[in-house]
């Protein structure tokens, strides 16, 4: 099921913005570096707005010749903005103004990424790959607390935004908790919400972890990334009040478009004469 590529600049083939459209010069009587100044200029059009995200920006030759820089000067700066997410090389494509990250909230709030989304604002969709009845294995099983072999709810799902696709997920939920699940359309439909309305589940509490990985091929082509490119791996267990384990899933966030946001909380402070073993 390999996707074609949708990334920034590739859908609606924008044109390269005009060389006349940087604003600004390189001050050769300036202590700063070359490079920094041309950072610092690109910069500004990005910032201003002048440079909408997923626009096409000049090439390397065109920004030497505006500017009057060498091709490593030009080559310095792209890369410290690159290194900053602000602007994505697409290799035979050209540079493109990177998309703003989405934001999925970690810790603070135990939502799914379809409430998180709505709460932002933005439109998402899903894409149901599969939703059937299997065997639980070793690694479901422990997650959710059940014997290897016990019949659970797999459901794989690609969640797009503004029809990006952002995070591939794969859910476990224990047959027996779920009746029919397999048959209901989660196409657009919150899985969380799914579970109030039609079983009467709600989610009490979960526990989440995440690590920065390389997409392998599968993951790559569903996330329409390059093979290798970063993605956020997140694992979770969420709980019923009764402290059942509903669900087990594993997530593939494109590292490139996602930012996970974390809320620490404080805890109280011990009574005096408790000490810590």
């Amino acid at each position: 099921m390999m996707a074609t590529n949708g990334r920034e600049g590739d859908r609606d083939a924008p044109e390269t913005l005009p060389v006349t459209s940087v604003r600004g010069v390189i001050d050769r009587s300036s202590p700063v570096p070359y490079h920094h100044q041309l950072k610092a200029l690109l910069r500004d059009e990005i910032d201003s707005g002048r440079w909408p995200p997923g626009m096409q920006i000049p090439s390397e030759p065109e920004l030497c010749r505006m500017l009057d820089v060498s091709r490593t000067v030009v080559r310095q700066a792209l890369g410290a903005l690159e290194h900053e997410r602000l602007l994505r090389r697409r290799k035979g494509r050209g540079t493109f103004i990177a998309e703003p990250k989405i934001r999925g909230r970690l810790v603070q709030s135990l939502t799914g990424f379809h409430d998180d989304m709505t709460a932002q604002g933005r439109a998402p969709r899903t894409l149901v790959l599969h939703q059937e009845l299997v065997p639980a294995n070793r690694t479901v099983a422990e997650r959710l607390g059940i014997g290897i072999g016990t019949t659970v709810v797999a459901i794989e799902r690609v969640r797009s935004v503004d029809d990006e696709p952002i995070v591939l997920t794969t859910t476990y939920l224990p047959a027996d908790l779920v009746p029919g699940l397999e048959t209901i359309d989660l196409t657009d439909r919150s899985l969380y919400q799914t579970l109030a309305d039609h079983f009467d589940l709600h989610i009490d509490r979960g526990h989440r972890s995440v690590e920065s990985i390389a997409a392998g091929d599968e993951v790559a082509a569903r996330l329409e990334l390059e093979p290798s490119d970063p993605v956020l791996f997140l694992r979770s267990v969420t709980y019923l009040a009764d402290g059942r384990a509903i669900e087990y899933y594993e997530a593939w966030h494109r590292g490139d478009r996602s930012v996970l946001e974390v809320a620490l909380l404080r805890q109280p402070s011990e009574p005096e004469g408790t000490s810590t073993p």
